[in-house]
Formats: C-alpha cells, sequence, structure tokens
C-alpha cells in the first residue's frame, strides 16, 4: 500500500472511530437525566452504560474472526452502517427496558470499528512506527469521546436525549458512505487463502492458550475496570459534589480527551524521552492523582485539573497496552486486537457495575479513591510486563 493509500485510510477509519467513540460515551453525562424521565436511579441508569459495554466485548468474539477472513476494512464498514441503523432506533426507546436492549444492540454494532481499526494498522505499519500511527487513530477516537460528552451533556440539558442519537446516525451514515464508496473498487477482493471461520475460533482457543497473550489480556480487563468503571460515573460526581450542571459536567469532562489529545500529538517524544516503561509509570501516577483529586477536591478547577490529569495518564498507559495487543500473536492480529478490545469491556462493565452500587450509596468518592490504589499496583504489574517480546 502506497503512503498515500495509507493516508486516505487512516483518515477515513479515523472518522468511524470517532463516531464510534461518541456512542461509547454520550450517555455518561445523561445518567442523571434518564433517571429521573424513567424513574430510577442514577445508578439504574447506568444500565445503558454496561449493556452496551457487556455486548461490545461478547462480538470481539466474532469480529475478529471475521475480520481475519473477509478483510478487516469491509466489516469494518458494515459495522459503521449497522451503527447508524440502531442509533436512530435509539433514538425511539419508548421505555427504559428498550433503551437498555438498542443501546446493546449498537454495542454490538460498534464492536467492529475501532479493535479492527487497530489491527489494520498492526497488519499494515512496522512495529517502529506503530505507537505513532496508532496515536493518530487515537486522536480521532478522543475527540469523539469529547464530542460525546459534551453533546450528550448538552443536549440532555437542553434538546433532550433523543435529539443526541439521531445527530449521532446521521454521522454514522457519512463515514459508512466514505468507506464503503473507497471500497466499492475491491469488492470482489476477498482473499482466497485465508482460514476458514471456524478455523478463527480455534485460533481463539490456542492465543488463550499462550501465556503472554493471558497477562495482556488479563491487566486490559483490570485497566478497563478501574478507569473506564470510574470514567462512567465523572460526570455524575461533578454534578453532585461540585454542583455543576448536566451540560457543564459533560464540557469538564472534555478535558479527559484534551489530555488524551494531548498525549497522542506528542506521542513520539514521549517515548523518545520515557521508553515505553517510562510511560507506564507516568501514565499510572498521573492516572491515580487524577482520580483522588477528583474525589477529595472542593474547588470546581481541582475537578477540571483532575479530569486532564487522569486522560494524559490514561492514554500513556493505555496506547502502551494497545501496541503490546498488536504485536502479541502477528499471525493473528485481528483475533488478538479484538480479544483485547473484549477483556477491556468486559473489564468497564464490571467496573460499572460496582461503582453503580457506589452511587446507590453515596461513596463515589470513596470508590475513586480505591480505584486510585488500583491503578498503581496495575502500572507495576504492566511495568513488568512492557518490553518482554
Amino acid at each position: 500500500m502506497s503512503p498515500g493509500e495509507e493516508r486516505l485510510y487512516l483518515r477515513l477509519l479515523g472518522l468511524a472511530g470517532f463516531a464510534s467513540m461518541a456512542s461509547m460515551r454520550i450517555c455518561d453525562p445523561m445518567l442523571v437525566v434518564l433517571g429521573e424521565e424513567f424513574q430510577i436511579s442514577t445508578g439504574e441508569a447506568s444500565a445503558v452504560v454496561s449493556a452496551y459495554a457487556v455486548v461490545y466485548g461478547i462480538a470481539q468474539f466474532f469480529y475478529g474472526p471475521l475480520g481475519d477472513r473477509l478483510g478487516k476494512l469491509r466489516v469494518i464498514s458494515l459495522a459503521v452502517l449497522a451503527c447508524a441503523v440502531f442509533s436512530a432506533i435509539t433514538a425511539l426507546s419508548f421505555n427504559f427496558q428498550m433503551l437498555v436492549i438498542v443501546r446493546g444492540c449498537m454495542g454490538a454494532a460498534a464492536a467492529g470499528v475501532i479493535p479492527l481499526a487497530m489491527a489494520w494498522v498492526g497488519d499494515q505499519v512496522p512495529y517502529e512506527r506503530r505507537q505513532e500511527t496508532l496515536a493518530k487513530i487515537m486522536s480521532a477516537t478522543l475527540l469523539g469521546m469529547m464530542s460525546g460528552l459534551w453533546f450528550g451533556g448538552f443536549t440532555a440539558d437542553t434538546l433532550g436525549w433523543r435529539g443526541a442519537f439521531v445527530v449521532l446516525s446521521g454521522l454514522f451514515v457519512v463515514a459508512a458512505v466514505l468507506l464503503l464508496r473507497q471500497l466499492r473498487g475491491q469488492a470482489l477482493a476477498m482473499a482466497t487463502d485465508a482460514p476458514s471461520f471456524l478455523s478463527s475460533f480455534h485460533t481463539t482457543a490456542r492465543l488463550l492458550a499462550m501465556p503472554r497473550v493471558r497477562w495482556v489480556l488479563a491487566v486490559t480487563a483490570i485497566e478497563g475496570a478501574l478507569v473506564f468503571g470510574t470514567m462512567a460515573f465523572m460526570p455524575t460526581h461533578l454534578h453532585e459534589h461540585y454542583g455543576l450542571s448536566v451540560a457543564a459536567a459533560g464540557s469538564v469532562m472534555m478535558l479527559y480527551g484534551v489530555g488524551g489529545l494531548l498525549y497522542s500529538q506528542m506521542a513520539r517524544r514521549w517515548l523518545a524521552w520515557l521508553g515505553e516503561r517510562g510511560l507506564v509509570k507516568t501514565g499510572a501516577g498521573l492516572v491515580a492523582s487524577g482520580l483522588l483529586l477528583l474525589a477529595w477536591g472542593i474547588a470546581s478547577w481541582t475537578g477540571m485539573l483532575a479530569c486532564l490529569l487522569a486522560g494524559l495518564g490514561f492514554y500513556m498507559l493505555h496506547n502502551t497496552l494497545q501496541v503490546q495487543a498488536t504485536q502479541m500473536a502477528p499471525a493473528a492480529r485481528g483475533t488478538a486486537v479484538t480479544l483485547f478490545a473484549s477483556s477491556l469491556f468486559f473489564g468497564q462493565s464490571m467496573g460499572v457495575l460496582l461503582m453503580a452500587q457506589s452511587v446507590n450509596r453515596g461513596g463515589l468518592a470513596y470508590a475513586f479513591s480505591a480505584a486510585a490504589a488500583g491503578v498503581l499496583v496495575l502500572g507495576m504489574v504492566v511495568f513488568r510486563l512492557v518490553g518482554r517480546r
């Protein structure tokens, strides 16, 4: 593939990743409003987040083999089109049960976007350039996360939460059309030497038998529980503890993404200065500091600083793990990376469930503090893991 083609596909994958991440985080600032509309607690409303994460994780077992068999870009394109459909249906939900079910379907569709985009980068880009290239994809997904957090809070406070999903559906339509148009000339280019779909599941079993794969997947699941699980309730804490409106809480959460963008734009320099292990140590320390500051701060500016620090630290840590995931099984990279994503979102679903109990009991600050301690321990484990390729 020529450099020009690579840049074009990276832009298209970035657009798809932007929309996918926006859909993933758009409900976080809505939890308070959803609880009020459907007359349930904020903890119960978090089912829209955990349902998305659980199904997202389960679907990875299918998307990995599909991507290896049918072609990663083709599967991504169809997944984006399905996201457009389910996002539109979400806006029509007439009760909370339907909303949870459709959000689960949305998770199933979105599961075929970002992980397969990472796997495609692993196929096309040498290891020496992979950290930097993944950071470019991450920039687009970070912008999507920031937009989803802000727009979810804005529409929940002003236009109504349903409007957010209508706009999101339109964004997915644009991404799907552009991807399918680019792939139209490759419609008959399916590889004939690709492994059968069934043998791909055998590949999954072989990967899970590898000790290094199990270690990477285990620490990824714990990372998802500690960081993504707490992230889902950060807007709620900003609203309840700092007295911010729902829209303002979503806006402050954008600083989490700003921290990630700061990392992604300087990824090459960070790597040169700190090395992979230095990124892990620094990242874990920043996440823990951010969570503690968010938990016990008393002024709104401390909440803002906490989100910035946590975002910067998380992406230092997480992008290093992503690179490990792309390299842990090069012969079956699509399956390996989707297993990585599956572990991440299973961990998130468990983290959300545990955090929901803290919300119902009024103990979010203590839960954030416990998560901070867990991130420091996790950082020590990942420090030992990184570099053993």
